[in-house]
């Protein structure tokens, strides 16, 4: 009988140290990712889910990927505690998708991070410009780009937004396309850091004038959400400013 309690003491013992390894495994939220598939950005979307996934493990979330924006609806956004952007453009969404995804912006059900691409605003391989995404993004629309690339310095404006926490005053991006718009975001939204156009090298004509916004938040929706225009270069992943940019964006944007 003795033997029996104590076998019994055991197990329950056991049962509960497996219980509380459960609970701690328990990831703190849920990240879907959408990325685009092959092409241009490919690079720079391998070399982020690299660095997604060593921070996902050392921080205990976890984070789901989707190629396209099909399985977008309410019930999949719901999953979710943060949506990363991952350069995938703004178009080539089915209405459902364009719905689903607005309220989860909208009413603030989670939060959103956007990268380079998510700007490409405008009339693109036979899609419309999609107006709410457009407003969204600061009513903007894409005009051009530094097809070549050039180096550039940012500098940071918000200092005490969370996501710029850590982040040098200044930071240089080696290898970008620098987008232009058709005006300045600004006046809709809170412009987090610019790129100092007269630092461009190789020098460019193709600029916004002076004001020219590259991290962003539209404070005007519920969701937190900041957009942030470098992303094409893999050597990002080597930029501890732009890494820990991106850090602090998924723990705020998460509600974390």
């Amino acid at each position: 009988m003795r033997i029996l309690t104590s076998l019994l003491v055991l197990l329950f013992i056991a049962g509960l140290s497996i219980s509380a390894v459960a609970q701690m495994k328990k990831p703190q939220f849920r990240v879907v990712a959408m990325t685009e598939a092959g092409g241009i950005h490919a690079p720079f979307v391998a070399a982020a889910k690299i660095w997604l996934g060593k921070v996902a493990a050392e921080n205990n979330f976890t984070i789901d990927y989707i190629e396209n924006a099909d399985p977008i609806n309410d019930r999949f956004l719901a999953q979710y505690q943060l949506f990363i952007q991952l350069n995938y453009p703004p178009y080539a969404w089915s209405d459902s998708a364009k719905v689903a995804f607005q309220k989860y912006i909208t009413e603030g059900k989670g939060g959103w991070i956007g990268f380079h691409h998510a700007t490409l605003l405008g009339e693109f391989d036979g899609y419309q410009m999609w107006p709410w995404f457009s407003e969204f993004m600061g009513g903007i629309r894409y005009k051009n780009y530094i097809a070549s690339f050039a180096k550039a310095t940012v500098h940071i404006e918000a200092k005490n937004h969370p996501c710029m926490k850590g982040v040098p005053a200044t930071f240089e991006v080696a290898k970008e396309e620098w987008y232009t718009y058709n005006k300045s975001p600004r006046p809709n939204v809170n412009v987090l850091a610019t790129v100092d156009e007269s630092t461009y090298s190789p020098e460019s004509t193709i600029k916004m004038g002076g004001d020219h916004p590259v991290v962003w938040s539209n404070e005007r929706v519920k969701a937190r959400n900041v957009y942030v225009f470098m992303g094409h270069h893999p050597d990002l992943f080597k930029n501890d400013a732009f890494m820990k940019i991106f850090h602090n964006a998924i723990f705020w944007g998460a509600g974390k």
